[in-house]
């Protein structure tokens, strides 16, 4: 976008100031020529990790529905919509955040609609959707699995592209199916799934609480009713939504905790 001063749009100043009264940003986004996080620690965060996966997703999203949960500043939502998305809704439970992703898109000229709403609510969206996007909001939740289980539940329709921290082991390993009381050595070992859980900070965040490693987050995935399709990026599985039958049917329960 260059700096014009035509009616709807926004000069390169313009622009410049309402990213500075939005605050500190955790997207880096490009609008019309100004970054919104150029000293961001991980570099151009997130676009040095969108490059890593985003051959994995169809180049054309044309006729179909995207959410983007934990949408920030609205980056993947964005980029969906430039897939050619019919419809993209992103939700976040930070205000800031919203008003950030409201102005970008308004920015990118990108028909979006964002909500405010905890990914524990997301039934209240009463749809499904063809993607859904869960990025790096896994380890900020105290209950996890929960969440899987309630995006399976409610809003999946067939793909999720879902992204956590990892710690520990990132290698993977054939856990049996059932093992005997006594059996201790194979919880000793690295690659077994496991969760790291954080009492106080990680990183100066109070939001950081479990960390998996690799194969228990590929575990948690395939436990709350997904196909783990593709791996394309250390952080990012590409997941297909299967039907959960059988003594683990968790829908009954699910219900009973949300209604």
């Amino acid at each position: 976008m260059s700096a014009v001063e035509t009616e709807g749009v926004l000069t390169t100043e313009q622009i410049q100031r309402r990213v500075a009264e939005l605050g500190e940003w955790f997207h880096n986004l490009n609008l019309g020529g100004v970054q919104t996080a150029p000293n961001h620690f991980l570099g151009d965060y997130p676009r040095v990790k969108w490059q890593n996966f985003s051959s994995a997703i169809p180049e054309n999203l044309a006729g179909k529905s995207v959410l983007d949960i934990g949408c920030n500043a609205g980056f993947y939502s964005i980029e969906m919509k430039l897939r050619g998305a019919d419809r993209v809704v992103g939700i976040d439970s930070d205000e800031k955040y919203l008003a950030q992703a409201r102005f970008a898109a308004k920015v990118g000229n990108a028909e979006i609609e964002f909500r405010n709403l905890s990914v524990y609510r997301v039934a209240d969206l009463r749809e499904q959707f063809d993607l859904v996007l869960f990025m790096g909001v896994l380890y900020h939740l105290r209950h996890p699995l929960l969440a899987l289980e309630l995006l399976h539940e409610h809003v999946v329709a067939d793909l999720l592209v879902t992204q956590s921290l990892l710690r520990g082991s990132q290698e993977n390993m054939n856990v049996p199916a059932d093992f005997p009381f006594w059996e201790e050595e194979i919880f000793n070992r690295d690659e077994f799934p496991r969760m790291y859980f954080v009492e106080n900070r990680f990183a100066n965040d109070p939001t950081n609480w479990w960390i998996p490693n690799r194969a228990c987050f590929e575990a948690m995935l395939r436990s709350a009713g997904f196909e783990i399709l593709d791996h394309p990026e250390d952080e990012v599985f590409i997941c297909r939504r299967r039907e959960v039958t059988g003594p683990l049917n968790y829908a009954k329960e699910l219900k009973e905790i949300t209604r």
